[in-house]
């Protein structure tokens, strides 16, 4: 089993900055890609920013040159170093992760419980 846990959202002023955490344990024989999310309040769900394991990036247009996702290989832990934000970036960020674990024939999603940003006007 793979678990997921989410941290280091809040409250902030537009033009300010926060760094999110995904810390990744359990069974993992490999990671292919570990990725953000976020859900605004009566919105879909939407990619952020994704992490391939041979180093390439993505990021939505919205938050590119703003954003920066990086990641710990030691520790399965990847980060979102989120700068100069802006209201419309409040939402529920979610970290999903693309793994197999030892045995397995085939890769799995796993998502942490997901972790508030608000950035005030």
């Amino acid at each position: 089993q793979v678990h997921v846990v989410e941290s280091g959202g809040g409250l902030v002023q537009a033009g300010g900055s926060l760094r999110l955490s995904c810390a990744t344990s359990g069974s993992i024989f490999s990671i292919n890609a570990m990725g953000w999310y976020r859900q605004a309040p009566g919105k879909q769900r939407d990619l952020v920013a994704i992490l391939f394991s041979g180093g390439s990036t993505n990021y939505v247009d919205s938050v590119k040159g703003r954003f920066t996702i990086s990641r710990d290989n030691v520790k399965n832990t990847v980060y979102l170093q989120m700068n100069s934000l802006k209201p419309e970036d409040t939402a529920v960020y979610y970290c999903k992760v693309r793994a197999i674990s030892p045995g397995a024939i085939s890769w799995s999603d796993y998502w942490g419980q997901g972790t508030q940003v608000t950035v005030s006007s």
